[in-house]
C-alpha cells in the first residue's frame, strides 16, 4: 500500500498535523512512532502549560502559532473533554534591573494581541499570590495548564476515528525516492508514501538527512529538571510564578507550575544533555556527544553562554542552590520542601555561528516537510503549526 502521507514522529505536532490533514480531506495517512506508546519524549514531559504567546517576537512563527493555537487548544479539549484550565500566570521581576525586561514582555503580550494583562505592584503581587516577593510583577490571564499526555491520546483517536494509522514501535530509518513517490524505510521494512512530513524531536535533523535533505542546523540536547513541592507545602502557590526571563538565552529560568494532574512543579533548569534521550545525569551517548562536539556551532555557542551553563550544571547537581534560585520568587521555600520531580529533554535546534534558533524552523523540499526545531511553546502552538503544514501538503497532494 502506498499512503498519501506519512509523518515521521507521533508527537503532539505530529498528530496534530495527521488530525489537520484528515479534517481537510480524506486522504490515506499513515503515523509511525518509535516508541512502543505516545508521549515518551517532549510531549509527555513537559510543564503542561497552554501559553499565552507572551515571550515571542511579535510576527514570528513561535508568536503567531501560539496565540492561535492556544485558543485552538482551548476549543479542542472543551469538544474533547480533555480537563483544562485558565488560572493565569505572574511574571516577577524580583530587581530593578529587571523592569525594562517587565515592559518590553507587557508591549510584546500587547502586541500579540494577549488581552487582560495588568501591571502589579508589591502588594496586588501579594494578593494574587501570598508567599511571591518582588518589586513588580506582570499578571497574564490568558495562560493556562492541561496534561498534553492526554491531549496527544484524544488526538490519536480522532485520527484512527478520521481513517488514519498510527503505528508504535516503528522506526524510521532512511528515506529513498521511487518514481511515483517516497519509500521509507523502517525497523518493521519498508512504508511507501507520495508525501512525507519529519516531526522526528530529538532526532529530527539526523532523519532529515537520511531524507536526502541537508538540515543547516544540529539538534543539541538540553535536559530540564524538576522537583515537585511536598503536599505540605503547595500551598505556597495558588497557580504560575515565573521569573522575568533572560532575553538572551532562550529558556524561562526555573518558576513554579501548579499541573493538571495535581501538585506543584519547580524548575525545569537547563543542562546541556550528553545523550539526546538522557533523562538521568549518568546518561551518555558517544554518537550523541560527537555530533554536539563535531558541530562549529556549540564551541560559539558555548563561548558565549559558558557561565550561564556552568550555572545551571551546578543547580542540577546541588538541590541547594536549585532551592535559592526559586527563593527570589518565593522566599519561603527552602531546601526539604523540595521532592525529586520529572525530567525532560528539549530538542534545541543550533545554528553554525553558534545562535540557539529562537523560533519555530519548518524546512520544506521535494515531497517533503521536515520540523526541525520545535521547542516550548509548540505544544500549545500544536494545532496551528499542524495546520499551516496540512496546507504546505494538501497543495502538493492531490486527490
Amino acid at each position: 500500500m502506498t499512503f498519501d502521507v506519512l509523518i515521521v514522529g507521533g508527537g503532539i505536532v505530529g498528530m496534530a498535523t495527521a488530525m489537520a490533514i484528515l479534517r481537510a480531506r480524506p486522504l490515506s495517512v499513515l503515523v509511525l512512532e518509535k516508541e512502543p506508546a505516545l508521549g515518551a519524549h517532549q510531549t509527555g514531559r513537559n510543564s503542561g502549560v497552554i501559553h499565552s504567546g507572551l515571550y515571542y517576537k511579535p510576527g514570528s512563527l513561535k508568536a503567531t502559532t501560539c496565540v492561535r493555537g492556544r485558543e485552538a487548544m482551548v476549543a479542542f479539549c472543551e469538544e474533547h473533554g480533555v480537563p483544562w484550565e485558565r488560572c493565569g500566570k505572574i511574571v516577577v521581576a524580583t530587581r530593578r534591573e529587571q523592569l525594562t525586561q517587565l515592559d518590553e514582555l507587557e508591549r510584546r503580550g500587547r502586541a500579540n494581541g494577549i488581552a487582560g494583562m495588568e501591571r502589579l505592584g508589591p502588594e496586588a503581587l501579594r494578593e494574587r499570590e501570598p508567599h511571591a516577593a518582588g518589586i513588580a510583577a506582570l499578571a497574564v490571564p490568558e495562560t493556562g495548564i492541561v496534561d498534553y499526555a492526554v491531549v496527544l491520546r484524544a488526538m490519536a483517536d480522532l485520527v484512527t476515528k478520521r481513517g488514519g494509522t498510527v503505528e508504535l514501535g516503528v522506526q524510521a530509518l532512511a528515506v529513498h525516492r521511487e518514481t511515483q513517490g517516497l519509500v521509507v524505510e523502517t525497523s518493521a521494512g519498508p512504508r511507501r508514501t507520495r508525501f512525507l512530513i519529519g516531526c522526528a524531536g530529538l532526532h529530527s535533523d539526523r532523519f532529515t538527512r537520511a531524507s536526502g535533505v541537508e538540515p543547516g542546523v544540529r539538534i543539541v540536547p538540553f535536559r530540564g529538571e524538576y522537583f515537585k513541592l511536598a503536599q505540605a507545602r503547595e500551598s505556597l502557590v495558588r497557580n504560575l510564578i515565573y521569573p522575568v526571563p533572560n532575553p538572551e538565552f532562550p529558556f524561562l529560568g526555573v518558576h513554579f507550575t501548579r499541573m493538571k494532574r495535581g501538585g506543584v512543579e519547580a524548575g525545569p533548569n537547563a543542562v546541556l544533555a550528553l545523550q539526546r534521550e538522557g533523562y538521568t545525569k549518568t546518561s551518555v551517548s558517544i554518537r550523541d556527544i560527537s555530533s554536539i562536539v563535531t558541530w562549529g556551532g556549540f564551541w560559539r555557542m558555548g563561548s558565549k553562554y559558558y557561565r550561564t551553563g556552568l550555572g545551571e550544571l551546578w543547580r542540577s547537581w546541588s538541590k541547594a542552590a536549585f532551592a535559592k534560585a526559586l527563593q527570589e520568587l518565593v522566599p519561603e521555600i527552602c531546601e526539604a520542601d523540595l521532592e525529586s520531580g520529572g525530567v525532560g529533554v528539549r530538542a534545541q535546534a543550533l545554528t553554525k555561528s553558534g545562535a540557539l534558533v529562537d523560533d519555530f524552523h519548518i524546512v520544506q523540499a521535494d515531497r517533503m516537510v521536515h520540523v526541525l526545531n520545535a521547542p516550548s511553546p509548540a505544544a500549545t502552538a500544536s494545532i496551528a503549526i499542524g495546520e499551516q503544514i496540512a496546507e504546505r501538503v494538501l497543495a502538493q497532494v492531490r486527490p
